[in-house]
């Protein structure tokens, strides 16, 4: 299968015992989480003035996740997971994971997931929607 040709932020993991259940393949749980840390190690690398906003009161909600399972992981197995912006507007952001199994050159797709997530920040009334900080909007949209 080849790769589109839309760039990707690209997060590289390595299947740990942690990652599995007692059956030996990955729990599925597991792929949900690191469409989590890839979003932010994203953060950390192309938008880090966001962090401080998260520290002044913004917050990135997840509204909704999914993840379709393809092939079964196991213990050891090598993944890119390639996260790409699939929607925008006002105070939304969609992203789309795709998870790769990388093994002696060959990359083969695994699993697909997509998050929701809102900006909001906490007003007197509870949370109010924001919109997307200008620099989050500009370094997604460099992976659309």
């Amino acid at each position: 299968m080849t790769l589109p040709s839309v760039r990707a932020y690209v997060y590289e993991h390595i299947v740990g015992f942690q990652d599995t259940n007692l059956v030996g393949n990955v729990y599925f749980v597991q792929p949900i989480a690191w469409q989590g840390r890839c979003r932010e190690l994203f953060l950390r690398d192309e938008a880090p003035d966001v962090l401080d906003e998260l520290s002044r009161g913004l917050q990135l909600l997840t509204a909704r996740c999914s993840c379709e399972y393809l092939v079964e992981l196991r213990v050891f197995d090598k993944l890119f997971v390639r996260m790409r912006l699939a929607g925008m507007s006002l105070n939304r952001i969609v992203l789309g994971f795709e998870y790769w199994r990388v093994s002696a050159g060959h990359e083969e797709l695994v699993a697909r997931g997509e998050q929701e997530v809102v900006c909001m920040r906490a007003g007197d009334h509870g949370q109010v929607a924001t919109p997307i900080p200008e620099s989050l909007a500009r370094a997604l949209r460099r992976y659309a």
